[in-house]
């Protein structure tokens, strides 16, 4: 199987492209230098692709985007959050749509975001989108695979919740705290978290690739967790306390108030429907099961 996979030396790529390898596949990493061999070369700000460059791939599994984390929400980095996501989808989706050998699927990357920030109520795949910023770029980071769905292409949105890991994203962040004993829930620890462990996540998306899927799929666990609960497990399965609430004016200050809010002091219960009804298996399925694979 030949896979083309943008964002490849993320934390989600990576870990895509070396368990494809593994098992003898080819996985080609789309890249903004000189391509080197098991690459192609992109520049996606600018529109260059070439109109061959995905000709016969198996899939396209299309990753990349500016973290959503690691700026703060400046007008200057919502403008290159939206458009390092849309101008990349509407290149890959344009140039499948040109291709003479084109590729049967296109996974493309998008969030649980979409749903904006949840009261507790149950969302799947059917739910609306939400409010506010990440809800409005999920839908237009979406929409922009259009060509490629308006050609028959079948096209997977990955709505991916809080990817669980010790190598980065969120867990990696707040590991030291804990390991400092001054971890805590945040505010008053009642939002939820919609988690998925790394493993599961590579799984889910292999799983896509060749199961009849397609449309919006949450890639999160069936056990989504108040930030609470999420706090008491990470803190037992490390063995550290996790009595101090961290107050939202720490992180509001460091990140700004909207970013906190968005990461932190909010959230979603999602439930992975379309998923586990194409007869995925979680290998984490619980909190508990997931922290103590990745940790």
């Amino acid at each position: 199987m030949r896979v083309i996979i943008s964002g490849a030396s993320g934390l989600i790529g990576t870990a895509l492209t070396q368990s494809l390898r593994a098992d003898g596949h080819e996985a080609i990493a789309l890249v903004r230098r000189p391509a080197r061999d098991g690459e192609i070369t992109w520049d996606p700000a600018n529109g260059v692709l070439a109109v061959d460059a995905l000709d016969g791939a198996d899939a396209v599994v299309h990753l990349a985007g500016a973290g959503i984390g690691d700026h703060r929400w400046t007008d200057d980095y919502r403008r290159e959050l939206l458009d390092s996501r849309v101008k990349s989808t509407t290149l890959i989706a344009n140039t499948i749509a040109a291709s003479a050998n084109r590729p049967p699927v296109l996974l493309s990357g998008s969030a649980i975001g979409f749903y904006g920030a949840s009261d507790g109520s149950d969302l799947d795949e059917t739910s609306p989108a939400g409010p506010g910023f990440l809800a409005d770029l999920c839908v237009q980071w979406e929409a922009a695979t259009d060509a490629a769905s308006a050609v028959g292409v079948r096209v997977v949105h990955l709505r991916t919740g809080i990817v669980l890991t010790a190598k980065g994203g969120a867990l990696k962040k707040m590991l030291p705290l804990f390991k400092l004993f001054v971890g805590g829930k945040f505010g008053n620890g009642k939002q939820w978290q919609s988690w998925i462990s790394l493993p599961d996540e590579v799984a889910a998306i292999r799983h896509l690739i060749t199961t009849n899927v397609s449309g919006a799929v949450n890639l999160t666990a069936p056990a989504p967790v108040t930030n609470a609960e999420f706090t008491k497990v990470l803190g037992s399965v490390l063995h550290r306390p996790t009595l101090l609430p961290v107050p939202r004016f720490g992180p509001a200050l460091l990140l700004g108030g909207e970013l906190a809010d968005a990461l932190l002091y909010t959230g979603q219960k999602v439930l992975p429907h379309a998923l586990q009804a194409s007869g995925f298996e979680f290998q984490h399925s619980t909190l508990d099961i997931a922290l103590r694979a990745v940790l």
